[in-house]
């Protein structure tokens, strides 16, 4: 082998390598974001058509704990969804441009197979993403994608980003890009928190959110 050629092979692995690892290194997702205004009156809280707010949501010191059990009732009278306890972000719907959410969020271990994230609105299906906690701790796209394989039991900032033009969803777990999706269409979007029951969910669940921004990027 030529010197040459020794010295190609050796620059093609440590750019290899350099991709790699800056792929991994945080970095903030919220650059050239535009951080929209929120107030309470855009935390819309879903919950059990039954009970009152006060029953399964709490805001304390800056922290919004949502909580259902299994056995909750749905949303409404006649739905025939599993039980919830979400906040829907209200005021920013969206059809264009480019969307971000952001919050930190925590799952104490035992909340199983629940959805704590969603971006609403997608066709034919209803939502354009769901992220949901597995029996065993880990944080999936859907029920496929292991994006994290233990989430529980801490603080992890998440950021979700909808390219909506570009059909395309990124996700970053404390500031590393860990998943990419195209989108699932639908005209209209929004963001919503919480802890969503899906089959087979544990008895009880809970999720606490703080630092939740809406931000927005148009080219």
């Amino acid at each position: 082998m030529s010197v040459l050629n020794h010295i190609a092979l050796v620059t093609s692995a440590f750019l290899l390598l350099l991709t790699q690892w800056s792929s991994s290194w945080p970095v903030d997702p919220t650059l050239g974001f535009i951080s929209l205004p929120l107030n309470t009156s855009n935390f819309h809280i879903h919950k059990p058509y039954n009970l009152p707010i006060s029953k399964r949501y709490s805001f304390k010191h800056g922290v919004h704990k949502m909580w259902v059990y299994f056995k909750d009732k749905p949303l409404s009278l006649n739905s025939p969804t599993y039980p919830r306890t979400e906040i829907r972000i209200r005021g920013y719907d969206y059809s264009s441009c480019v969307w971000q959410f952001e919050g930190y969020g925590y799952v104490p271990c035992g909340t199983a197979n629940v959805t704590i994230m969603q971006v609403f609105g997608a066709s034919p299906h209803a939502t354009t993403l769901m992220l949901r906690v597995g029996s065993n701790g880990t944080l999936t796209y859907y029920r496929t994608a292991v994006l994290d394989p233990y989430i529980y039991d801490r603080w992890f900032r998440l950021n979700v980003i909808h390219d909506v033009y570009a059909s395309h969803l990124k996700v970053y777990i404390d500031g590393v890009l860990k998943f990419e999706a195209p989108g699932r269409g639908g005209k209209f979007h929004y963001f919503k928190c919480g802890v969503y029951a899906q089959p087979d969910g544990s008895y009880y669940m809970e999720s606490r959110w703080k630092g939740i921004k809406v931000l927005k990027k148009c080219d």
